[in-house]
């Protein structure tokens, strides 16, 4: 039997192993090309700002800054909608020099995302003191005047900003809040220390870590087959009503907790329920929206209403919700008997249209 010396006589050895080893790194190269996409390497240069306070510190001479003042974002008004301003790190550095500050106040920056060029976004609130910030808290006036723009109530805003904004300022609300709550550990009573990014603060004298924490709350469209369940709170705007919404308490599941969330504020029990989707929500404080929709059992449609919840709650048809769904401005259009749903971007709207499009999309047991 001939042997194919290409493999076996020793002159031509390193010649097939380089060859080998060129088709391989190639391959190996090309291969990690397509398995790390834009997101995957986003998530891990993010990932890496987080955990190293170098890498964080040296993102934030080439980042972005968003400015907040007592944990109302700064916007610009641009026609019918609200934009957020960003600054550079040495436009801030000068901002803050102007107003007599130390460039010390920037370590109160949390970090709230990347573009897909890893330009890091950050937040900082020039009107919260803070324990590792030896300055009080800059006059509103005198910063708007400066900047150009306003120190708005995010929740007024929040539905007049682009999807991309209000996704990060509502980050960046929810970590100031957490951080300016939690300056001091509730073990030992020490102030606490936040890393460069804002993604923890640890106790020096004992070490515990702490990272910030959503309330699981579950949203619940609740449905007899042909019409929906909607209620309002006294704290929601005139005329607006929702879908069913609560806190789960510790101890239960996702499915418990809807159907002792219905059970409480209508007095129905849900036969049926199906997750739909989440959505991190920052008011009051952070909190995780579980949307699924709910149907209750054949004949048992009678509400009771919990007054200790709820202002009212009624059944509502399917012509009634596309009606409602279809008004352009609802907070000017109301009438006399008009009711009026959330606005677009918060998950109740989402839920709502779900289900006029889908109208028998609870389906799975519960």
């Amino acid at each position: 039997m001939h042997q194919r010396k290409s493999f076996w006589f020793p002159g031509n050895v390193d010649l097939t192993m380089s060859l080998y080893c060129g088709i391989a790194c190639r391959r190996k190269s090309f291969w990690s090309y397509r398995l790390l996409s834009t997101y995957v390497t986003k998530s891990r240069y993010l990932f890496e700002l987080k955990e190293d306070d170098d890498a964080c510190k040296k993102a934030q001479q080439t980042g972005a800054f968003y400015l907040f003042h007592s944990l109302a974002p700064l916007l610009q008004k641009s026609e019918h909608q609200y934009q957020a301003p960003q600054h550079s790190l040495l436009e801030l550095e000068r901002l803050l020099a102007k107003f007599g500050q130390d460039t010390q106040r920037i370590e109160d920056s949390v970090l709230i995302g990347c573009s897909e060029q890893h330009e890091a976004w950050f937040a900082l609130d020039l009107g919260l003191n803070s324990s590792s910030s030896i300055n009080a808290s800059l006059q509103k006036p005198e910063m708007e005047t400066e900047l150009k723009g306003s120190f708005m109530e995010l929740r007024k805003a929040l539905f007049q900003l682009n999807t991309k904004d209000a996704s990060l300022l509502s980050t960046a609300q929810a970590l100031l809040h957490w951080h300016d709550g939690h300056q001091f550990c509730s073990r030992s009573g020490q102030p606490t220390k936040k890393n460069m990014a804002g993604s923890k603060r640890v106790c020096p004298s004992n070490k515990i870590i702490y990272y910030p924490q959503m309330a699981p709350v579950v949203i619940t469209l609740v449905s007899d087959g042909t019409r929906c369940l909607l209620a309002r709170q006294s704290s929601f705007p005139k005329g607006m009503y929702s879908a069913l919404a609560g806190f789960c308490d510790i101890g239960e599941s996702l499915e418990e907790a809807v159907r002792r969330e219905v059970a409480e504020e209508v007095g129905l029990e849900v036969e049926r329920l199906q997750y739909s989707a989440s959505q991190h929500w920052p008011f009051p404080n952070s909190s995780l929206m579980i949307a699924c929709h709910a149907t209750v059992k054949s004949g048992q449609t009678e509400i009771q209403v919990n007054l200790r919840e709820l202002e009212a709650a009624g059944w509502f048809s399917h012509d009634e919700v596309a009606t409602a769904l279809r008004r352009n401005n609802p907070y000017t259009q109301q009438q006399n008997g008009t009711f009026w749903l959330p606005p677009k971007l918060a998950i109740a709207h989402q839920l709502i249209k779900e289900w006029v499009e889908k109208p028998n999309c609870s389906t799975l047991p519960a």
